[in-house]
């Protein structure tokens, strides 16, 4: 039996049940930069049991003003590694399965094979977030979706809402029409920002890894999401209720408004 001592101050806030439904539980993280890698760590913090963790990259220097992982003694060693091995010093009795590799559709298939107890989505890539949302959504599998970070300063405007019911963010947008024609409907949760973007500190990269383009990030901003997401995890996983954030009403009726006129056009 492993010694939970160092989960006692998680005891007093979920009882000795909660800290076993934790133990008991098997999460999988998709995605360790800015977000995943801070999203990984609350998880493996909060005392579940198993996790698996799938990122293919390596450190860069530009990931260390908000990557846990990046520092400026492990440029170009796999993300993978360096959470894998943070992950076990934190809870060396933790069940660790480390995919150290981008998120093509057949591994993604591969990977959702598996039924786990909650996907979480840390991708900032549209291509490979569609894959895994689609490939999850169709395997009846739990998950929680990390929206736009960059471009944005402001952590209390991040909200939780339904995927179909995000708003505000553009990112989030792109996203929500895309997976429409995938056939994922309700059910998907996201963690998202009412804040405006800030467009002026967009750049384009080199397209590699899916990725074309990228916008500026502060510190705090991707680990507030991190740390959102994991508590989407945790409180549905302890069977804590929360509300989730609808759609303004102005905006439901823009919408149908819109719908109407492009059936008319077709």
């Amino acid at each position: 039996m492993a010694n939970l001592s160092w989960l006692s101050r998680s005891a007093l806030l979920v009882g000795d049940e909660g800290i076993e439904k934790l133990q008991q539980s098997h999460v999988l993280v998709v995605g360790l930069g800015g977000v995943g890698s801070f999203a990984a760590e609350f998880i493996c913090r909060s005392g579940v049991g198993e996790m698996t963790i799938v990122d293919g990259d390596v450190v860069d220097p530009s990931n260390r003003n908000r990557q846990l992982p990046a520092l400026a003694t492990n440029h170009g060693v796999q993300k993978a590694e360096i959470m894998a091995q943070r992950l076990k010093d934190i809870n060396p009795d933790l069940k660790l399965h480390v995919i150290p590799d981008f998120l093509s559709p057949k591994r993604c298939r591969e990977i959702l094979e598996q039924k786990f107890d909650y996907v979480m989505d840390c991708i900032d890539s549209v291509t490979p977030k569609l894959y895994l949302l689609a490939t999850a959504y169709e395997s009846g599998q739990r998950i929680v979706s990390s929206m736009g970070a960059g471009g944005k300063v402001d952590p209390t405007k991040i909200r939780v809402a339904d995927l179909l019911e995000t708003y505000e963010c553009q990112f989030a947008h792109y996203v929500r029409k895309r997976v429409k024609k995938l056939k994922v409907g309700p059910g998907v949760k996201a963690v998202f920002s009412t804040e405006m973007v800030m467009k002026e500190s967009l750049i384009m990269t080199d397209g590699s890894n899916f990725k074309r383009s990228a916008y500026g990030t502060i510190s705090y901003l991707p680990a507030a999401f991190g740390g959102v997401v994991a508590s989407v995890v945790i409180r549905d996983l302890l069977g804590f209720e929360y509300p989730l954030e609808e759609r303004p009403a102005a905006m439901k009726r823009i919408d149908n408004r819109v719908k109407k006129s492009t059936k008319k056009k077709i």
